[in-house]
């Protein structure tokens, strides 16, 4: 019985937060018959689309054992610039070229980062903090800090299609094609983590750095492949959110770094490093723009949210390390007997 239920609750504890996740629905449910519906529904999905691809991104990065809060910037950097170089609305650049422009300074800046954390072995909260004020102060000195409104226009009628569109209270809703992205995006991590020697060196990265330096796995080139794949996430996120906005504004997305923390870590990545799967990650984010959406549908202010998803966060940091705590006590135990024999 209980082997079922350890499988039930998941490596990582998905059951725990979908047995969540539920609830809260069927709470919302019921205080507010408005929720259940279908409109609902493609809100949530529309809300998640952008952060569902910065929270693979880092995901990744907290589970080799780092931590980065500059994905914010590099997105918005990698967006913004890649429109005004284009020429925005009089451009002729094709959607391909503009997103293989903005990924490659995604995979720049990020390699900026991991440049510093690998080379240097500096902590990686303190450097991409200070990154993320360099690449946002960069982007608003050098690049541009107004406001473009006009989108080149490939990217203009990439915004306007939709994959889905239904009627909820009389009134049409839809599901932006640029779903798809995070779609393919999840896939494509969930495969490299779990298929490839790069995702196993990931995990033994954050588990012990010296323990997976002593198997063999080259630690400083993995660590900069992480930081110029998250780099290049991000500015794959910063791109969608352009898309979906219509405009590009470089005083946009730096600030939401904590939603996008809290739904990894609430998804059951170890902020210790080590830990963390995809499927966690994705209910992490569901959760999380479930209760912006929930506490919104109620007249909770903004300020609250913004508290409630902060308490998450610290709820969430404090269960891991209370497991940690007691998983070295059994350890401890166990060493202990053995040594008694």
């Amino acid at each position: 019985m209980s082997a079922r239920l350890m499988a039930l609750r998941g490596s990582n504890n998905e059951g725990v937060l979908a047995a969540v996740l539920v609830v809260l629905i069927v709470a919302m449910s019921l205080v507010s018959p408005s929720f259940f519906t279908v409109g609902t529904l493609f809100a949530v999905i529309r809300s998640s689309i952008v952060p569902v691809i910065f929270a693979l991104a880092v995901l990744i990065v907290i589970i080799s054992g780092g931590i980065d809060v500059s994905f914010a910037a590099i997105a918005i950097f990698a967006a913004y610039t890649t429109v005004k170089l284009s020429g925005a609305g009089g451009s002729t650049a094709s959607l391909v070229v503009l997103t293989l422009l903005a990924l490659g300074i995604g995979a720049v800046l990020g390699l900026v980062n991991g440049g510093l954390i690998a080379r240097f072995r500096l902590p990686t909260l303190i450097v991409t903090l200070g990154t993320q004020s360099v690449f946002k102060g960069a982007l608003l000195a050098y690049i541009g800090s107004r406001y473009i409104a006009a989108l080149p226009p490939s990217m203009d009628r990439a915004g306007k299609h939709d994959l889905v569109t239904a009627h909820s209270g009389g009134s049409p809703v839809s599901v932006s094609l640029m779903v798809l992205v995070p779609v393919l995006l999840t896939v494509f991590v969930w495969w490299l983590l779990r298929n490839t020697m790069f995702g196993r060196g990931v995990y033994a990265i954050g588990g012990d750095t010296e323990a997976a330096r002593r198997a063999g796995f080259r630690v400083i080139r993995s660590q900069l492949l992480v930081y110029v794949l998250v780099g290049m996430l991000a500015a794959a996120g910063g791109v969608v959110y352009v898309i979906l906005g219509r405009n590009a504004n470089p005083q946009d997305l730096v600030g939401s770094e904590l939603d996008i923390i809290a739904a990894v870590v609430l998804g059951g990545a170890s902020i210790f490093g080590g830990r963390g799967s995809v499927g966690g990650t994705l209910l992490g984010v569901l959760l999380v723009q479930l209760i912006n959406n929930s506490l919104l549908l109620v007249g909770v202010p903004t300020a609250w949210q913004r508290a409630a998803v902060g308490l998450l966060l610290v709820i969430g940091v404090g269960v891991q390390a209370a497991a940690a705590k007691r998983s070295r006590k059994r350890v401890f135990a166990h060493e202990d007997l053995e040594v008694a024999r």
